[in-house]
């Protein structure tokens, strides 16, 4: 497993709240989910860096 580095992330209530149900909704934890939706951005903006094999995507991924 890679490292993970911890920051502090403020946002607002909604924006929680939002990201909170979507993470239910895909059966992730709240911090899985804004990984996930970090992860994707980087990808789409083509900044990742391969690290590995991908994970194959969930049943219900548009990516």
């Amino acid at each position: 497993m890679a490292d993970k580095k911890t920051f502090v992330l403020r946002i607002d209530t909604q924006t929680y709240e939002a990201i909170e149900k979507w993470a239910a909704d895909e059966f992730r934890s709240i911090n899985g989910q804004l990984e996930w939706i970090i992860h994707r951005a980087l990808k789409e903006a083509g900044r990742t860096v391969k690290t590995g094999p991908e994970k194959p995507p969930k049943k219900n991924d548009p990516a």
